[in-house]
């Protein structure tokens, strides 16, 4: 489980998304980022929080959001799931997870009496100056873009 909480500067990245556009966190200075992590691709919670962004992608935009998703799947599964879903924001394929240890959402779980090592499912709100403004550890797929626009 994550580490970092509000008032931390974001550890900085730069990856390569899933049409092949890099971004870094220093290129989105000046904006503020929602970056969730998730466990993967076209599974049933993930495909809930992905929707629900994706529905609100809009008025998250409107609120001057950038929307950034992180999960161990290589490009290829990111290319199906964006296209399955209409997707209209970057997917990073973190496959040897180092945006995902750098953010400290990587760990072991505990999924009916398996433990096995995954992605913690957990957003960053992070502001124009790149420091986090939010973390959400306990994030509602269903509603999760509420729960970022709260004050």
């Amino acid at each position: 489980m994550t580490t970092l909480k509000s008032g931390d500067n974001a550890p900085k990245f730069s990856a390569t998304d899933q049409h092949g556009k890099q971004i870094s966190l220093e290129s989105l200075k000046g904006k503020k980022v929602v970056l969730y992590f998730y466990p993967k691709d076209d599974t049933p919670g993930c495909t809930v929080e992905a929707c629900n962004l994706r529905d609100n992608h809009n008025h998250l935009i409107n609120n001057g959001y950038v929307v950034l998703g992180v999960s161990p799947d290589p490009i290829k599964a990111h290319l199906k799931f964006t296209e399955k879903y209409e997707l209209p924001f970057s997917l990073f394929p973190d496959v040897e997870k180092k945006i995902i240890q750098d953010y400290g959402v990587w760990g072991t779980k505990k999924f009916m009496g398996k433990n096995y090592d995954g992605v913690f499912r957990t957003t960053f709100v992070i502001d124009e100056n790149g420091v986090i403004d939010k973390v959400f550890t306990k994030v509602d797929t269903k509603n999760h873009t509420n729960q970022i626009l709260e004050p």
